[in-house]
C-alpha cells in the first residue's frame, strides 16, 4: 500500500442514517452521489477515479495494448483469504498478465442489491484499493446500479482492464513446441475449497484460505529474465485440467502431466475426497502455468521460486498431434484428462 494514512478503518458514509443500501442509492440523485463520494472515491482516491465524468482519459505508454473484461459473482462475498473485491482486482490483473501485458488501468461496475450492509460495501471497496496498490494498477472509472431486494445476491462486480505489452513475444497456445515444459507456480485447489467451505459452513482441521493473488510481477520477472515464454494461463474456473485441455486443443499437440509432481495441500486433498471433487478441476485465483522451452526450465523455476516456493515442473508437450491431455498417475498408468461435462462449483469467482 502506498498511502497508508489515506485509509480509514471505518466507513465514512453515515451508517446511523443508511446502514444498508437503498434503491435510492442507485437512483441518480443525492444519495447515489453520496454513495460514490463516501464509498468509492474515499476508498480508491480522487486522484485515480474520474468520478464526475463519463469516462477516464488515459495516456498509455508505447507498445501494444491488451484489454480484458470479467464479472464476479462469488458466493459468499467474503471467504478465508479474500473477498469479491480482491477477487475482482486480482482476476483482472491476472488476465492481463497472462497475455504478457503490464496492467495499467481498471474500470469497475457495481450491481448492488438493496439491503446490502453499507459497511460490507466499504470493506469490499477498501479491499479493492489495497489489491490495486499491491498490483500497481489504477482504478480509473466505474459505475453503480442498485437492484431490488432478492434479485442481486448481495453484490456483483464487473471489471475491464487495460495493459501494455512492452516486448515482442507472442504468448499464445499456437506457439507450443514439442519438448516445452509446463511449470506451475504452487499448490492447486485452495480457492475453490475455501469458498465452498465458507458457503456450506464446513469445518476442517485448519482453515483453508484462498490463493487469491496478483501474478503480473511474476510474469514480468520471466519476461525481464529473457525467458522465451510460449504460453501463460491462470487456473480459474475448471482448474488445471480444463486449462490444459483448452491449450492442447488450441495448439494441436499432446500434453502429458505427471500426477506425482502436482503440488496439492493435504487439507485441500482431504476436503476434495470428502466432497467428491478432483483437485485438478477445482478453481484457483493465484495459480498459473508457464509453458516454456525445455532449455529455459531451470531458469524459470529459479525466478518463480523467489515468490512461489512450491513452483514445480509438472509436465511437457509431446510431438503427437492429437490435441489431448494425458496424465501419468501415481502408479504409472496414463489416463486421458477431459473437460467436465457440467459445473463443478458454481459461483466460485
Amino acid at each position: 500500500m502506498n498511502d497508508d494514512k489515506e485509509f480509514r478503518l471505518s466507513c465514512p458514509l453515515p451508517l446511523t442514517d443508511y446502514p444498508h443500501i437503498l434503491m435510492a442509492h442507485g437512483g441518480g440523485g443525492r444519495l447515489m452521489h453520496q454513495l460514490i463520494d463516501k464509498i468509492f472515491v474515499a476508498a480508491f482516491g480522487v486522484g485515480n477515479l474520474e468520478a464526475t465524468h463519463d469516462g477516464a482519459v488515459l495516456k498509455p505508454p508505447g507498445g501494444r495494448l491488451v484489454f480484458t473484461t470479467d464479472s464476479y459473482v462469488v458466493d459468499p462475498l467474503f471467504f478465508p483469504g479474500g473477498d469479491i473485491g480482491r477477487l475482482a482486482i486480482d482476476g483482472t490483473v491476472n488476465d492481463l498478465a497472462m497475455c504478457g501485458g503490464r496492467p495499467l488501468y481498471i474500470s469497475t461496475g457495481f450491481i448492488i442489491e438493496e439491503g446490502l450492509a453499507t459497511d460490507d460495501l466499504w470493506r469490499i471497496a477498501q479491499s479493492m484499493r489495497l489489491a490495486a496498490d499491491e498490483a500497481e494498477v489504477k482504478i480509473v472509472t466505474g459505475d453503480t446500479k442498485v437492484v431490488d431486494r432478492g434479485r442481486g445476491h448481495g453484490l456483483y462486480i464487473n471489471t475491464a482492464g487495460v495493459g501494455v505489452i512492452e516486448h515482442d513475444l507472442e504468448i499464445h497456445p499456437r506457439h507450443l513446441q514439442p519438448g516445452d515444459k509446463i511449470i506451475l507456480n504452487g499448490d492447486i485447489g485452495r480457492h475453490g475449497m475455501a469458498v465452498m467451505a465458507a458457503r456450506e459452513n464446513l469445518s476442517f482441521e485448519t482453515t483453508i484460505e484462498s490463493d487469491c493473488a496478483p501474478l503480473a510481477s511474476s510474469v514480468q520477472a520471466l519476461i525481464d529474465g529473457g525467458i522465451a515464454v510460449h504460453c501463460l494461463r491462470d487456473l480459474t474456473r475448471g482448474g488445471l485440467a480444463t486449462t490444459l485441455v483448452e491449450i492442447a486443443d488450441s495448439s494441436g499437440y499432446e500434453i502429458n502431466l505427471d500426477e506425482k509432481k502436482i503440488p496439492i495441500n493435504e487439507q485441500v486433498r482431504g476436503a476434495c475426497e470428502i466432497l467428491g471433487y478432483d483437485p485438478i478441476y477445482v478453481a484457483n485465483e493465484g495459480r498459473f502455468i508457464a509453458i516454456v522451452p525445455g532449455g529455459d526450465t531451470d531458469r524459470v523455476v529459479e525466478i518463480l521460486k523467489s515468490d512461489w516456493p512450491e513452483t514445480a515442473v509438472i509436465g511437457e508437450v509431446r510431438p503427437a498431434r492429437n490435441g489431448q491431455v494425458l496424465m501419468t498417475g501415481r502408479l504409472g498408468a496414463e489416463r486421458t484428462i477431459d473437460m467436465l461435462s457440467g459445473e463443478q462449483l458454481p459461483r466460485i469467482c
